[in-house]
């Protein structure tokens, strides 16, 4: 539905001169004192920031002055206690609003202690865990990766009323802010599919100011009108109007919000508002067309709103009243947070990982969800040995019967069963509501994945192949860092299930590894199991962990004969980082993971030298004291991976060896690893890169007898 805001303002007011009031009187929906009091509030904290604190004592200043009061009123509106929010760096006066305390607003611009980051994140990228209202997911500081998450959100209200059959979730709605810059992006472009092609209860708020830094907006989407190009759309609401004018922006903000509520599906407001501001602290504005700032200036939503509101809810004194009222509140404010210590240097690194303090948001920890037993002992209910992609599928099976809260997703994981048939059956099942098939947008899997474990549930997310993760990089180290960045105010424990590696041939798009991208990233496990009984217990203690996990399925060991072991039972977890000795031995030790070590193996055999043979299973965290203690045995060792041998994660392991075991060696330590080449569709190509069985044993020779 596409309105102008004439139209719409025709329908249920008319304009009058008096600065956007309303001919018929003041929005009764609205608690306008309330109102002026917030944006004044935010006027104020921008104005002091801008004037006395930046660049000295705020670093990063980006001032939402002519963004306020829309937000104000999107904010007042946000009310339902499983409503979430997903916003950006000029979003201060929305959480503000939602309750956020004017002192924990200026502590984080400042980088002092206490509120949403404890000083590890830029101030006015926020947090705000909220319960019994709406929560702020965490932002980031990159521009539309806001949307996906809070599709997810979305998508985990309706499970909750419609799987869960939880009645409080009715009503609930997920809106994401951004500006007219963020409508060019990967992420409003794939949430939009989603929420559109699912109904969900969305909303998109887009506050349009012109400009995404110094870019005018026909170079974001044409004409300059993203409501007007979305006129085609299906399944959503769409509404344009004066994000300046208190009138129009309250009858339009508040039919926005109740068309979603109540279960008509997604819908876009679009409000045009003037940046009374640069960018940030440092930008002169020097782009703008000559009388363009004047302008901006004189259409100020705060002058609009006093119009609006004095006399009829303010005399002019008590205007004057509050406004001096609210500046004493927010230098109270600002005097208690400058008097906040810094932020500990000794705790920096806490809460990459959990670390046994629950978060407040976020996983099926907060919770208290409880599992079925587990053993680290296997207990196979029958002998026969099955292949690593079966054992993948009863895993899934089983948590998925066990855990109501756990949903298996991705492209082509539903009748289909998934490219290499790890879900086959899951659906037919589970229901379509638990195994379902996505949009074709690695970045929406990911976010969604995120937004659906920031409101409590396990999402298992299927990736194609290895490769096809890079669209979502951002999505993926977002997930990462978002324990540490909030101070362990959110987490989003999600498990990624990635296939790629060889097979019966290689190609630089399905055959890449590339593991060792995930154990430089903040926050992940990685699991890269090299047989079917590890791939069972790994993938359990992912799925039930409070950390997000990469778990990586070797194409080639999926159905390889060496992989397969009998199903170790249903309660059989693998501890992550705790390496396997798989081989013993006394000359020398061989450390892999994932198809190499079926390669090491075969090469200890024919060698004819005593070698002892190492599976990490887990690459972050990774068992350095068992690779250290066989080294002080052996006194030589080779590590073997598949991945490029540049900076590959065998680099990491002979760094900590020559680091804290040079005393025990006898001899060089060795990699073995594929050249910095992708691996090649020809099989003898293929062959030429990967590290072979013969190349292996000869090595073991030549450092057994160095």
């Amino acid at each position: 539905m596409i309105e102008s805001s004439s139209q719409l303002a025709g329908k249920s007011m008319t304009s009058s001169n008096n600065g956007g009031r309303a001919a018929e009187g003041i929005n009764p929906d609205f608690d306008w004192k309330k109102i002026a009091r917030l944006v004044l509030t935010s006027r104020m904290m921008d104005h002091i920031e801008e004037t006395e604190l930046y660049p000295k004592k705020v670093m990063y200043q980006f001032s939402a002055r002519g963004h306020d009061m829309s937000q104000v009123l999107l904010g007042s509106l946000l009310t339902h206690q499983h409503d979430a929010a997903g916003a950006y760096y000029r979003s201060r006066p929305l959480l503000i609003t939602l309750g956020l305390e004017i002192e924990d607003a200026l502590a984080g611009p400042l980088a002092m202690s206490g509120g949403f980051s404890d000083g590890r994140d830029i101030g006015v990228v926020c947090n705000f865990p909220n319960p019994g209202g709406c929560s702020v997911l965490p932002m980031s500081g990159d521009v539309g990766s806001q949307y996906t998450p809070i599709a997810g959100w979305a998508q985990s209200i309706l499970y909750r009323q419609n799987v869960l059959k939880d009645s409080a979730y009715e009503g609930a709605l997920g809106v994401v802010l951004g500006g007219e810059g963020s409508v060019a992006t990967n992420g409003f472009w794939s949430s939009l599919t989603m929420a559109t092609t699912l109904k969900l209860p969305m909303l998109f708020y887009i506050e349009d100011n012109g400009y995404a830094i110094s870019v005018t907006s026909e170079k974001q989407t044409p004409g300059q009108n993203i409501a007007d190009n979305l006129a085609s759309f299906k399944n959503l609401m769409i509404i344009d109007g004066d994000g300046t004018d208190p009138a129009d922006a309250s009858v339009k903000l508040s039919e926005a919000v109740d068309c979603v509520r109540s279960g008509q599906g997604p819908a876009l407001i679009r409000l045009t508002v003037p940046r009374l501001s640069g960018h940030s602290g440092q930008d002169t504005q020097a782009y703008k067309p000559e009388g363009l700032v004047a302008e901006e200036r004189a259409s100020d939503p705060l002058l609009k709103l006093r119009s609006y509101l004095v006399p009829e809810v303010f005399t002019e004194k008590e205007w004057e009243a509050l406004e001096s009222e609210v500046e004493k509140d927010v230098r109270s404010a600002l005097e208690a947070a400058m008097g906040r210590p810094a932020p500990d240097p000794a705790t920096v690194t806490k809460h990459a990982f959990f670390d046994g303090e629950v978060q407040q948001q976020g996983g099926l920890a907060t919770d208290g969800h409880s599992f079925p037993e587990e053993s680290e002992l296997p207990h196979p209910p029958e002998p026969t040995r099955t292949n690593m992609l079966t054992a993948i599928r009863k895993t899934l099976s089983y948590e998925l019967k066990t855990n109501p809260k756990l949903l298996v997703f991705g492209e082509d994981v539903g009748p289909k069963g998934g490219v290499h048939a790890a879900t086959m059956g899951l659906q037919e099942e589970f229901g379509e509501d638990r195994v379902f098939d996505t949009s074709l947008s690695e970045e929406g899997i990911i976010g969604r994945a995120v937004g659906m474990a920031c409101s409590g549930l396990m999402p298992v997310a299927e990736i194609q192949f290895r490769k096809y993760a890079d669209p979502a990089q951002e999505q993926l180290n977002n997930c990462g860092t978002i324990r540490w960045r909030t101070a362990n105010r959110f987490a989003a424990p999600i498990v990624v299930r990635l296939p790629g590696g060889f097979a019966k041939c290689g190609d630089p798009w399905h055959s890449v590894c590339g593991e060792v991208q995930w154990t430089h990233a903040v926050g992940w496990q990685v699991a890269m199991p090299s047989n079917a009984e590890d791939a069972v217990g790994l993938l359990r203690s992912a799925m039930r962990s409070n950390n997000p996990t990469i778990f990586f399925e070797h194409r080639h060991m999926l159905d390889a004969p060496w992989a397969r072991r009998p199903y170790p039972g249903d309660s059989f977890v693998v501890p992550f980082g705790k390496a396997k000795i798989t081989t013993a031995g006394e000359e020398i030790t061989l450390v892999s993971w994932g198809a190499m070590v079926e390669r090491c193996e075969e090469a200890a055999k024919k060698s004819g030298k005593s070698v002892e043979v190492i599976d990490l299973r887990t690459l972050s965290p990774w068992d350095k004291e068992t690779v250290l203690e066989s080294v002080k045995k052996t006194r030589r060792c080779i590590v073997v991976h598949e991945d490029t041998i540049v900076a590959g994660f065998g680099a990491e392991v002979t760094s900590v060896i020559a680091s804290e075991g040079f005393l025990n060696l006898d001899a060089p330590l060795e990699r073995m690893a594929t050249p910095q080449v992708p691996i090649p569709y020809n099989i003898s190509l293929m062959d030429a890169v990967l590290p072979s069985v013969d190349g292996i044993a000869a090595k073991i020779v030549e450092l057994v007898e160095y």
